[in-house]
């Protein structure tokens, strides 16, 4: 993967502006932070980020992909307010589970999601070399 990065743009924080990549193409539908007898985990926002990255993980090992594979993702939440409250803690949830790699990301406040109590959705693609 190479990142695209303009050379007069001011360089992002926590993400990259494009990415060119070349192999097969891994798509993660979007996980909500709950377990795998799908029950969402306490502890809220960050707990349930956490979990939806693990969870995205868990599909990229499926497919025999691991998280530096990940080209773009996408992030829905309920409240950008709580996701920029708590965007310290998100960022070393991220960390913990994903790692130093940075993708292309979305992230789009939604008036709710599917489950009930689900504050973040995140999809992911990968490209597999």
């Amino acid at each position: 993967m190479t990142i695209l990065q303009p050379p007069d743009w001011a360089r992002p924080k926590g993400y990259a502006n494009g990415i060119l990549a070349e192999g097969r193409l891994l798509f993660a539908a979007g996980q909500i932070g709950w377990d795998a007898e799908q029950r969402l985990v306490a502890g809220g926002l960050v707990a349930q980020t956490e979990q939806a990255l693990r969870n995205i993980v868990a599909v990229l090992r499926e497919g025999g992909a691991g998280p530096e594979h990940i080209a773009r993702m996408t992030w829905y939440v309920t409240d950008k307010h709580a996701y920029n409250a708590a965007l310290a803690e998100i960022g070393q949830a991220y960390r913990a589970v994903i790692g130093k790699h940075y993708p292309t990301m979305t992230l789009v406040e939604v008036a709710d999601l599917l489950e009930p109590g689900a504050q973040v959705e995140i999809e992911a693609t990968a490209v597999v070399p």
